[in-house]
């Protein structure tokens, strides 16, 4: 149902925001209405993703264009809209969507292999009078690349992706926001929810931010269930701290930031959070991706969390892990590039 503050010019034509999100999406993806786009997005939008930062509508429209004929049947189902306000006519939509089917025509990882796949996409949209002005787009391209029968490192290693020229901001462009329980990179957010906003927030501060990996079970229940990237799926609280473990043993230097958080009550599925983070450091650690040679790492990530009684029943954390492995290759290549220089000057 539409909230009383929230203005309904915010989600035109649509009754509801849910509807809004997903009807745009059925539009584009699954009947193709590609030209459409601009009809939702804003002709400035500015698209963040794991391997750049985009401005205009119209590469929206020429990327969509070529990644829906490569994927014709490949469909994504909606499988929440945690949403917040952020002004009178203006939200933010956390959406994620599980992708299944396979690869119809060429694409940047190959030819197809006639083999479905299944993962995870996480779009995060800042909406303004019905229009979206920016998008911060997570996807799960491993578990995409390896379930469609390609070689996620012999894709990372043609494709390598170097960030280093953005700067210390990243891709998100601006610094963290010091309190994002208030605001975050969406705007500030309503007074409501602020236990759950705490929480998420602690939960990335005090514990994994300070590495306090015995302080799981004060933010996740006994019988937590964990889905993550490459399809991976862990329960019970040790299981979400070896999880943990892994996620940042090879990036021991990293920083984490939570940018904004999103908390959403509705009827049928109860009190959701989500939160967009960044970890910037270098990789130096646990060799998960090959020798760590203290490569610089950038990843935008998303999580969201099913809360129960003060603490997680369910989390669903997506991020890329290709475009990871694409940056490493692209601190190789520098520290090859510039022996080879040095070789040649002797």
């Amino acid at each position: 149902m539409p909230t009383e503050s929230l203005d309904p010019r915010a989600y035109a034509p649509y009754p509801t925001v849910e509807e809004y999100i997903l009807d745009w999406t059925d539009r584009i993806w699954a009947d193709g209405a590609i030209g459409d786009i601009p009809g939702m997005y804003a002709p400035d939008i500015v698209v963040r993703t794991a391997t750049g930062v985009g401005v205009g509508v119209e590469p929206v429209v020429r990327g969509s264009l070529a990644k829906k004929a490569a994927f014709v049947h490949r469909i994504g189902v909606g499988e929440d809209v945690i949403w917040e306000e952020r002004g009178p006519s203006s939200f933010v939509s956390h959406h994620r969507v599980l992708h299944t089917g396979g690869q119809d025509g060429p694409w940047s990882y190959g030819p197809p292999r006639g083999v479905p796949a299944v993962s995870r996409n996480l779009p995060v949209c800042l909406v303004q009078d019905a229009m979206v002005t920016e998008e911060w787009v997570v996807r799960d391209e491993w578990a995409v690349a390896e379930g469609l029968g390609h070689d996620p490192a012999a894709i990372a290693a043609a494709q390598p992706a170097d960030l280093t020229s953005l700067g210390e901001a990243g891709l998100f462009g601006r610094p963290a926001p010091d309190d994002p329980t208030s605001e975050g990179d969406s705007g500030r957010r309503p007074a409501g929810h602020a236990a759950e906003a705490t929480h998420v927030l602690a939960l990335w501060r005090d514990m994994i931010e300070r590495r306090r990996f015995d302080l799981v079970a004060d933010f996740y229940s006994r019988d937590t269930i964990l889905h993550t990237s490459r399809n991976r799926t862990v329960t019970r609280q040790d299981g979400v701290r070896a999880d943990l473990l892994g996620f940042l043993a090879p990036f021991p230097d990293a920083r984490v930031e939570v940018r904004d958080i999103a908390v959403h009550t509705s009827p049928d599925r109860g009190t959701r959070a989500s939160v967009l983070w960044r970890l910037a450091g270098t990789y130096g650690g646990m060799p998960l991706y090959g020798p760590a040679g203290g490569e610089a790492v950038e990843v935008m990530g998303v999580s969201q969390y099913e809360l129960e009684g003060g603490r997680v029943r369910r989390e669903y954390r997506v991020f890329d892990e290709l475009a990871v492995l694409a940056q490493i290759e692209a601190g190789r290549r520098r520290v090859r590039a510039a022996a080879e220089h040095r070789a040649a000057a002797e």
